[in-house]
């Protein structure tokens, strides 16, 4: 299983970037999808979860109306569009796979399918 992400970048505060995350190995419409991040001194936390049908989506408050995650199952991709960005987003982003959407929302383990990362930088 492979999960390719990318689309990070260095963008000024207000600015917008797309993340996609292209999945390989793995039947991509059986697993619920997720972006986590982890900030410079701090532990990789939930960002945005969709689920495998593409039905039902959801966030961390501080992006909630700035963020969208959206998943196209008949190319293995998941995205996360990015608006309005702040400095605080500054982050390592990183795609997760797995058939747990309570898990994904909730948790970060080690044993989600996990994309390598793509580092996003917000300067204001």
């Amino acid at each position: 299983v492979q999960l390719q992400a990318c689309g990070g970048g260095l963008v000024q505060a207000g600015g917008c970037l797309t993340l996609s995350c292209a999945a390989s190995g793995l039947t991509f419409d059986d697993y619920h999808m997720a972006w986590f991040r982890q900030a410079p001194g701090k532990e990789r936390a939930f960002v945005a979860a969709i689920t495998w049908t593409g039905g039902s989506t959801k966030y961390i408050d501080s992006v909630k109306g700035r963020f969208t995650i959206s998943r196209d199952n008949a190319k293995n991709t998941v995205y996360l569009r990015m608006n309005s960005l702040r400095s605080e987003d500054t982050a390592v982003h990183y795609c997760a796979a797995d058939k747990s959407y309570i898990d994904l929302v909730s948790r970060v383990r080690d044993d989600y399918y996990w994309g390598q990362g793509t580092q996003v930088t917000v300067s204001s």
